[in-house]
């Protein structure tokens, strides 16, 4: 029987089986940033442990910065602790920080890829749950806990369970206005928040394979939001022409020894999985949630669905998230008031997203009473959108491009929605007061925030550009 691209990998990974438990696998890239590493951390001192191998962690700060006068000292006391101690470890530890001020700053699932750091057949983690972004270069990548960055740091292995396998095949083309976001979010609605619980998701078929990598990059990004371990894509040509020549990819020397390995990371015809899931690209269009959760999600020209289409045991969340949003059942979404358009995140904060809104916001402007925010996902993609001209034609659009950093994604920083104001926003998740406490978070692609930025309203991109 052939084996899947998990399979592949995992297998080259495991140092030893547990007889009844979990398997010891070696972990090739560690991300941390300042908001679990402090406690694993103390952990490492106080039982007088080194990190085992610094060379192979990477640091970045992003969860707690500010996006504008990133010179200045960081006003909230809690943000400004903690980037300090992640300063403070890395140097006691010698690893390398790409702090604020670096020209390599940035989100730390940004970072990586456009670095060249991640790549195909790797196992990485980080302490934090959109690690499985990276599982779009062929990688195993997914989140852990901070007892478990300690036990990384300590030894670069990581006690761990196989999961099971899903394989969710997308075929044909995505329609005009229908992008990588859309997309995610639709296998959601479909699967639900919890549809992918333990397993380890491949995403595969035709519309996969005509992805850019920053497209690929979205979709394995939310593949935590549907429950799964981790989410990844069989690397192709599309990944080693984006990986070739970056700053940490194989030399010229080794690259040709790397394709060759790479090329063997895929699934086999004759592959098992647990589970598969096949859908059309045509049936997708531009995607909103209106709920409390990423998996209660519509499209944009959809109503809000009644009680009666609820599953029986979900009416009572499905409820209290309409009571939250300030919505009713059967309504449409379409024209709904928006306050705040977020653009940025982990998600969709790459060089691709900004040019896309870019595209459709030149010669437009924003409306009056909409607070935008355009942040990008690292110094070097702020860099490229200013080089390109991005900065300007959001500047004569009444935007302005902000400095990098996780942002208005989550409350941890200076970026907050006020409450019980609604936000459009390019994020993963919109729990509540996941981006402050008492806001309305409707998650869409970069194309429908930058429609609602212009409109002032939920808005179907489709009608501008058609």
């Amino acid at each position: 029987m052939g084996k899947t691209l998990f399979d592949k990998i995992w297998e080259r990974h495991v140092v030893k089986e547990i007889d009844g438990g979990p398997s010891v696998l070696y972990i090739d890239r560690h991300f941390i940033h300042e908001v679990t590493s402090p406690q694993a951390f103390a952990g490492l001192n106080a039982r007088g442990v080194n990190v085992f191998r610094p060379q192979q962690t990477i640091a970045t700060a992003d969860h707690n910065v500010p996006t504008e006068n990133q010179h200045l000292p960081i006003k909230e006391e809690l943000s400004r602790l903690q980037v300090e101690a992640l300063k403070k470890n890395c140097a006691e530890h010698l690893i390398e920080l790409y702090g604020l001020g670096h020209p390599f700053q940035g989100i730390v699932h940004v970072i990586g890829p456009e670095l060249g750091i991640t790549q195909p057949g790797m196992t990485i983690v980080c302490g934090d749950s959109h690690t499985s972004t990276h599982g779009a270069f062929g990688s195993i990548a997914f989140g852990i806990g901070t007892s478990e960055v300690e036990m990384v740091l300590a030894s670069q292995c990581l006690l761990q369970s196989k999961p099971k396998l899903m394989r969710i095949r997308i075929e044909g083309q995505l329609n005009k206005g229908v992008v990588s976001k859309d997309l995610v979010l639709h296998i959601l609605s479909k699967l639900s928040a919890s549809g992918a619980t333990g397993y380890a998701v491949e995403f595969a078929g035709s519309t996969i394979r005509n992805l850019s990598m920053e497209a690929r990059m979205t979709i394995c990004n939310m593949s935590i939001e549907m429950g799964a371990r981790c989410g990844m894509i069989a690397p192709d040509e599309t990944t080693f022409a984006y990986i070739k020549n970056r700053l940490f990819a194989p030399g010229q020397s080794k690259w040709e020894n790397a394709l060759a390995e790479w090329k063997q990371l895929f699934s086999d015809d004759d592959a098992v999985f647990d589970k598969e899931v096949v859908l059309q690209a045509e049936a997708m269009e531009p995607m909103i949630t209106y709920g409390t959760n990423p998996g209660m999600g519509i499209s944009v020209t959809g109503s809000i669905p009644s009680l009666d289409q609820i599953p029986s045991n979900d009416r009572t969340a499905f409820e209290k998230a309409l009571k939250y949003m300030g919505w009713e059942a059967g309504t449409a979404v379409k024209g709904k008031k928006v306050d705040y358009v977020f653009i940025g995140s982990c998600t969709n904060s790459r060089i691709e997203d900004l040019r896309q809104v870019a595209s459709f916001v030149q010669g437009k402007h924003k409306a009056d009473d909409v607070e935008v925010w355009i942040v990008p996902g690292s110094k070097q993609v702020e860099k490229q959108a200013q080089e390109e001209g991005i900065d300007t034609i959001l500047e004569q659009a009444g935007f302005k491009l902000r400095q990098p950093g996780c942002s208005a994604c989550l409350g941890m920083n200076e970026d907050k929605i006020p409450a019980g104001k609604y936000c459009i926003s390019t994020s993963n998740r919109n729990f509540e007061g996941r981006q402050g406490a008492g806001a309305r978070t409707l998650l869409a692609s970069p194309l429908t925030a930058a429609a609602a930025a212009i409109t002032g309203v939920v808005s179907d991109v489709r009608d501008f550009l058609n």
